[in-house]
């Protein structure tokens, strides 16, 4: 008995030299910037620590070292302002996370997602401290219209990412599962598993993962790591404007633009929009509930004072103001396309005779990205609509008169054929007239094998 009691002071003894004197120790500096860098025994021993500490398993190995190298050392100056930033939100996301019982260190994901930056938006599309694409955040009844982006909501949209990590670890019982679909999806995580033969071990189904959704798990771990170190690795959160206990919400239910309210309450709009990342073009439209307006503490009562003011200086509470039409615009007419499944920016585009920058543009789009349903906002010359009522027509009386003026030939489509090849094979006068003869939506219709329908001048 006295031996093992002998044996656990000398581990706890052992435990406190490493805990206090061997990162001094062992402490490297290069000459070049003095750039804090440890051994991996203290990694590995400071994030055994932070694990104790979390339900979320934490582990160290050769991936997590690389993204800390990457925060602590490649990305110091970007680490800095992420802790800057933190002292704005993880106030916030910290009481979503208890609300919904949640491991407190979700916090750091959103670090990973969107390094804390409420106007983030990724290659694909996603959007916001949590990157919601638009599909995921109808799930979870988040608006994205013209006026309002609830993606950019730091309330909405973290009580939105709490509800879907809740779903993600009822699925898999396991946080590091959890995180890799919120990553990749359930799809990718399920399909690991199986190629894995049931094994549920992330590490374990490293090899079967996208390359992003391999690196997901090391980052929030490698994350976890700096933002407990950062005094360690020399690195000081900037100063950030307006920190969480520094601001404060108002209700309003009227139309009201940035810059009236700037003026009354002696605020710089770009501070309005930090604060207000949800309003996409510095305009508050009048919606049938309150809304929220974010305002610095101290100017809470300039704005109830001046409430009146402001008020009469924007649109009617029951008009929403529109915003100007560009030159281009001008003497057109807008309808509303509606994606169809098979649909994608060149067809849309060719269709109703503009660019796909003038479509993304008119829909404040950051992408190519589209969605089955998804409504775009086109505008196109006057008697358009007519126009398309004529086509059908006009298309049938076409086809009559190739009938008689023409002689028809069919084609067998061959592997590697597309609507141009075949227009240009046989000299078709109008390519448009193919693909409605033939009923083709898209190239995926030219599958090998199809017999084509084609008008030849005799």
């Amino acid at each position: 008995m006295a031996s093992r009691y002998k044996w656990f002071v000398g581990l706890m003894v052992l435990q406190g030299f490493l805990l206090t004197f061997l990162p001094r120790c062992l402490h490297a500096r290069p000459t070049s910037d003095s750039i804090p860098i440890f051994p991996d025994l203290v990694y590995e021993y400071r994030i055994t620590e932070l694990n104790r500490q979390t339900p979320i398993e934490l582990d160290y190995n050769k991936y997590v070292r690389r993204y800390i190298d990457v925060y602590t050392i490649e990305q110091r100056q970007h680490m800095a302002d992420i802790a800057g930033r933190a002292q704005k939100y993880f106030p916030l996301i910290e009481q979503k996370l208890d609300e919904h019982q949640l491991p407190l260190e979700l916090k750091y994901l959103a670090i990973v997602e969107s390094a804390l930056d409420p106007f983030a938006v990724s290659s694909s599309g996603a959007v916001g401290l949590w990157q919601f694409k638009l599909n995921t955040s109808r799930m979870f009844d988040l608006e994205v219209n013209s006026y309002i982006d609830e993606r950019r909501d730091p309330y909405k949209s973290t009580e939105a990412a709490c509800d879907y990590l809740q779903y993600l670890y009822r699925t898999y019982n396991d946080w590091q599962l959890a995180l890799a679909a919120y990553n990749g999806g359930p799809g990718v995580v399920r399909k690991a598993i199986k190629r894995a033969g049931g094994n549920r071990n992330f590490w374990e189904l490293f090899p079967y993962l996208p390359e992003q959704t391999k690196g997901y798990v090391p980052a929030f771990i490698a994350v976890n790591y700096a933002m407990n170190y950062l005094k360690d690795h020399e690195i000081k959160p900037e100063e950030t404007a307006f920190p969480f206990h520094q601001t404060d919400t108002v209700k309003i239910q009227y139309a009201a633009d940035f810059q009236s309210i700037a003026s009354q309450i002696n605020l710089p709009v770009k501070t309005l929009e930090q604060l207000n990342p949800i309003y996409r073009r510095h305009f508050i439209p009048n919606l049938k509930q309150p809304t929220a307006l974010v305002l610095p503490q101290d100017k809470i009562g300039t704005f109830i004072t001046k409430e009146s003011l402001i008020l009469q200086a924007n649109p009617s509470p029951t008009r929403q103001k529109k915003p100007e039409k560009h030159p281009e615009e001008q003497g057109k007419e807008k309808l509303v396309h509606v994606v169809e499944k098979g649909e994608y920016f060149h067809k849309i585009a060719m269709k109703y005779n503009c660019t796909i920058e003038q479509i993304r543009r008119w829909n404040d789009l950051p992408n190519n990205n589209l969605q089955v349903g998804q409504k775009l906002d086109i505008w196109v010359e006057p008697g358009y609509h007519q126009k398309m009522k004529d086509e059908p027509l006009q298309a049938e009386q076409r086809h009559n008169q190739a009938d008689t003026n023409k002689r028809v030939v069919y084609y067998t489509v061959q592997e590697g054929d597309t609507i141009w090849k075949i227009a240009n094979k046989f000299n078709c006068e109008s390519i448009a007239d193919l693909i409605k003869t033939n009923d083709i939506d898209n190239e995926k219709d030219l599958k090998p094998g199809k017999r084509l329908k084609i008008y030849l001048d005799h």
